[in-house]
C-alpha cells in the first residue's frame, strides 16, 4: 500500500498527465498542485513510485507518465466519483426524459448522452436472449399473403419478422397462431424453439406445415442473431493525441471493427458495478493501448444490456466513472418507473 504522500503525489501525476498529455516533472507538481513538500522530495517520491511500477519514464524527457498499474490504483483508491457539474447532471435529466417506446432507443440515448459529455467513443450491446423472457407473441396479418410476428419480452426488447407465403392465410388461422405459440411461449426464455416444442406445434395445429416451419425458423433466426453493437462519437477518439500514432489508430478501427472483442468486454464484469479494464499486451495486444470502463443496465433481477467507453489509458477516468453512476442511477430509476406501469396495464 502507498502512504498518503505517495498518494497525493500520483494522483497529481495522473491528473497532469489527463489534463496534457505531457510527461509530469516534479517542478510541474509543485507549482501546479500545491504540493507541501520541496521539490527534492517529490523528485524522490517520484523516483520511488516508479521502481515500485506506478510510473514510466519517457525517452524524451526528465518527467513521467502512469503505468497500467499506476493508473489502475488510481482507479481503485483515488478517483473522485463526483466529478460532474450541475449542467451535465440536467442535460442527461432532459435526454433521458424523452419518451421512448422500446429499450434499445433508451439505450441507444444513454450511449449518445455518455459520448457527448465525456467526449470518448460510447458502446452498448442489449440483453442476452437466454435472459430475456416472452412477454407476447403477436401475429398480425398485413395482407393475404404475409404475416408479421412481433415478440416482446419482459424488458421491453421487441423484435420482428414479416413472412411471405406462397398461400392465402386467414383471419381465423392468425388467431389461432396467437393462441396456440402464446399459451406454449409465454413466460419462457427468448431462446431457441427446441425439437420437442417444434413438433409439438406441428402435431397440435392443423394447417399445412408451409405455414408453421417459417414463422418457426424465423423465430428462431431473429433469436439467434448476433448481438448488436452500438457506437456512438467514434470520431472523437482521432482528436486525441494518442492517435496520431497510426499504430494506436488502426488498433482502435480494428477494435471497433471487430465484434468478439466488444461483446467479449462488454458482457464481462459484475453487474450493477463499474467495471474497468485497462489495456495490457500480455491479456489482449489489440486492446493494449486502451482503457475500458462499462457498466450493467438493469432494473431487479433484469438484464438491459451493458453500456461502456473505450478510449486510452490517459482517459479522465473520474469523469466518465462518475457520468456513468449518475447514469447507470436514472436509467434505474426510469426503467423502474416503466416496469410499474407496464405491471399497472397486466393488472
Amino acid at each position: 500500500m502507498l502512504d498518503e504522500r505517495k498518494k497525493k503525489i500520483l494522483q497529481a501525476v495522473v491528473d497532469e498527465y489527463v489534463n496534457t498529455a505531457e510527461p509530469v516533472s516534479s517542478a510541474i507538481l509543485v507549482k501546479k498542485y500545491g504540493l507541501p513538500y520541496s521539490s527534492a522530495t517529490v523528485r524522490n517520491e517520484l523516483a520511488e513510485l516508479e521502481s515500485g511500477g506506478y510510473l514510466d519514464k519517457t525517452h524524451t524527457s526528465s518527467g513521467r507518465v502512469p503505468s497500467k498499474k499506476g493508473y489502475q490504483y488510481y482507479v481503485d483508491e483515488l478517483v473522485k466519483e463526483d466529478d460532474i457539474s450541475l449542467e451535465e447532471i440536467k442535460y442527461i435529466q432532459s435526454k433521458l426524459s424523452t419518451k421512448v417506446n422500446e429499450i434499445e432507443d433508451l439505450t441507444k440515448i444513454a450511449t449518445t448522452t455518455l459520448s457527448e459529455i465525456t467526449h470518448y467513443t460510447s458502446v452498448a450491446v442489449g440483453p442476452k436472449p437466454e435472459v430475456q423472457i416472452i412477454e407476447e407473441i403477436k401475429f398480425v396479418l398485413l395482407g393475404s399473403r404475409m404475416l408479421m410476428v412481433v415478440i416482446v419480452t419482459d424488458n421491453g426488447l421487441v423484435k420482428e419478422t414479416i413472412i411471405k407465403y406462397d398461400e392465402d392465410i386467414t383471419e381465423s388461422q392468425v388467431e389461432t397462431l396467437n393462441n396456440l405459440f402464446n399459451s406454449n411461449l409465454k413466460g419462457k426464455p427468448l431462446s431457441k424453439i427446441d425439437k420437442p416444442m417444434e413438433e409439438y406445434i406441428l402435431a397440435e395445429i392443423q394447417y399445412s406445415v408451409k405455414v408453421i416451419r417459417p414463422i418457426i425458423e424465423q423465430i428462431n433466426h431473429i433469436v439467434e442473431e448476433e448481438e448488436d453493437v452500438y457506437f456512438q462519437g467514434a470520431n472523437k477518439a482521432f482528436e486525441l493525441p494518442e492517435f496520431k500514432s497510426l499504430e494506436i489508430a488502426k488498433n482502435f478501427v480494428n477494435v471497433l471493427d471487430t465484434k468478439e472483442i466488444m461483446l467479449d468486454m462488454l458482457n464481462s464484469g459484475v453487474a450493477k458495478d463499474i467495471n474497468v479494464y485497462i489495456g495490457d499486451e500480455k491479456e489482449n495486444k489489440q486492446l493494449k493501448d486502451f482503457s475500458i470502463i462499462t457498466f450493467k443496465h438493469s432494473v431487479g433481477n433484469k438484464d438491459l444490456g451493458t453500456i461502456g467507453i473505450i478510449g486510452p489509458k490517459r482517459m479522465n477516468y473520474s469523469k466518465v466513472i462518475s457520468v456513468m453512476k449518475y447514469l447507470s442511477k436514472k436509467l434505474n430509476e426510469q426503467e423502474g418507473q416503466e416496469d410499474k406501469k407496464r405491471r399497472k396495464k397486466e393488472e
